[in-house]
């Protein structure tokens, strides 16, 4: 009678087999990830590291909002300056020029330029942990808030975003002290999210942060991390939303439909910004790292003089533009994509030159704002060479995009930008093109700058002291010139 009872007799099935009397894949939870999930919900340590790179996520976010407010505080103060008298800024643009790159080089020298190769810098293998500080720290983020807002008050045609990437990551970095030893975040990881939150305070575009963070600052984001990174990218995006609203950096931009009218002034505009934007960022390279000439051997020897002679051209130009060339250049941007297409004669030159003598002064600012001013620039010119006035709104974010690219040679995130910046989601395909297309054309002309510059600081540092072997009394000590020598 043993086939009565077949199930006592027969021998077990392997799970999964397909047999129809098994139970489902789903009531066998498998134990080691059971186990896991125990683990990690059981560590408090994990949650404490998370706890706290969130929280310094929103002081990183809160940092870029104060910055955001002081600096529109001071572009205010500036226009009240020339409201006064338009002769003004003829002295006030120079003394301030001066007055901060002498503050710049007496009390915070890793505050000059934008801050986004200093990032760059400090997240490079060859700085060790003790000189991170030369270029990311709470200090120097304090130091690029005042200075910029500074260059902004004297009328400098610089920008806040690329600064803000070093002013977010130095607050990041310092949670470094809080974290626990088994923490998910190395001080690396930190500094990608602070520089990335940095972008997507600045301009209110979370999902630009987080591009900006897989294209510039890391190639590769460690998955063990990457989720509590992009956390804190789109937490410090949020705090700049309760701050100022949900609302389009540049207002709202409305395009029905493209048509194939758009197609010629949209591939003119793309490769017209790429031209200009590669030739553009090698002068800024060109100038930034110096050389040989005459300028370059001024201002290496007398910087402070130099800057002075700078500010005075700013301000020149700026009266010759009746302040169209004075900061960022935001409320023209604002107005070309809002429909106003009246723009001064030769303000497309004028904004370039008064970019380049700001960014050669060595006074600290970015220049993603006034590449922005730029290329809206070039893309309402065009659009009204070629007669496409009612497709203008596309001329002007194509130029955006693809002088912002240019310059930067960083395409998707400066597509991601715009498109979060204008509300232009229908765009979508079209700013891919443009951002794609004049990035390779100013790849033919110019290397990718912030990673030149980048690399230019770090071909500046000092090099580390080698340590001798231990002397006859235990003690260990630089090997120098004199302690190799023999009597």
């Amino acid at each position: 009678m043993s086939g009565d009872h077949p199930a006592e007799n027969s021998p077990p099935t392997l799970r999964g087999d397909g047999d129809a009397n098994d139970p489902p894949a789903s009531a066998h939870a498998d134990p080691d990830f059971l186990s896991a999930v125990r683990d990690d919900l059981a560590d408090w340590r994990q949650w404490l590291a998370r706890a706290v790179v969130l929280g310094f996520a929103v002081a990183a976010g809160l940092a870029v909002v104060a910055f955001t407010w002081v600096s529109e505080q001071a572009m205010a103060g500036f226009s009240a300056v020339r409201a006064w008298s338009p002769w003004a800024p003829l002295v006030w643009t120079p003394l301030c020029t001066a007055g901060l790159v002498w503050l710049t080089r007496r009390f915070a020298p890793g505050a000059a330029g934008s801050g986004i190769p200093q990032v760059m810098a400090a997240l490079s293998p060859k700085v060790d942990a003790a000189r991170q500080g030369l270029f990311v720290s709470l200090k120097l983020s304090a130091a690029k808030l005042f200075l910029v807002s500074g260059g902004l008050l004297g009328g400098l045609a610089i920008g806040r975003e690329g600064p803000s990437v070093q002013i977010a990551a130095g607050v990041m970095q310092h949670a470094q002290r809080w974290l626990p030893r088994r923490s998910p975040l190395n001080h690396d990881g930190l500094l990608v999210a602070g520089g990335a939150a940095g972008i997507a305070a600045a301009f209110n575009a979370p999902l630009a942060g987080v591009m900006f963070a897989i294209e510039e600052l890391t190639r590769k984001i460690e998955q063990r991390s990457s989720g509590l990174i992009i956390a804190a990218i789109v937490l410090a995006g949020l705090i700049a939303v309760s701050a100022f609203g949900n609302a389009s950096y540049f207002g709202r931009l409305r395009v029905d439909h493209l048509t194939w009218s758009h197609l010629l002034p949209g591939l003119l505009t793309a490769v017209g910004c790429g031209l200009a934007g590669g030739v553009f960022s090698r002068l800024l390279q060109r100038s930034l790292l110096g050389g040989t000439d005459r300028f370059s051997r001024w201002r290496a020897r007398f910087p402070v003089r130099f800057a002075f002679a700078c500010g005075l051209a700013i301000a020149v130009l700026g009266l010759v533009s009746h302040g169209a060339t004075d900061g960022s250049g935001y409320d023209y941007t604002r107005g070309l994509v809002e429909g106003h297409l009246d723009l001064p004669v030769l303000y497309v030159t004028l904004r370039i030159v008064a970019t380049w003598l700001a960014v050669w002064s060595g006074a600290p600012g970015g220049i993603f704002a006034p590449s922005l001013a730029i290329g809206a620039g070039i893309g309402s010119d065009i659009a009204q060479l070629t007669h496409t006035t009612e497709g203008a709104a596309v001329m002007i974010a194509i130029g955006m995009t693809a002088f912002l690219a240019a310059v930067t040679q960083a395409p998707v995130t400066s597509f991601i930008i715009v498109m979060e910046m204008v509300d232009g989601h229908s765009m979508v395909l079209s700013l891919m093109a443009a951002a794609l297309l004049a990035s390779l054309v100013s790849r033919w002309i110019s290397v990718p700058i912030y990673h030149r510059l980048a690399q230019a600081q770090l071909g500046r540092l000092p090099a580390m002291p080698v340590t001798a072997p231990p002397t006859r009394d235990g003690q260990e000590g630089p090997i120098t010139a004199a302690s190799t020598s023999k009597p």
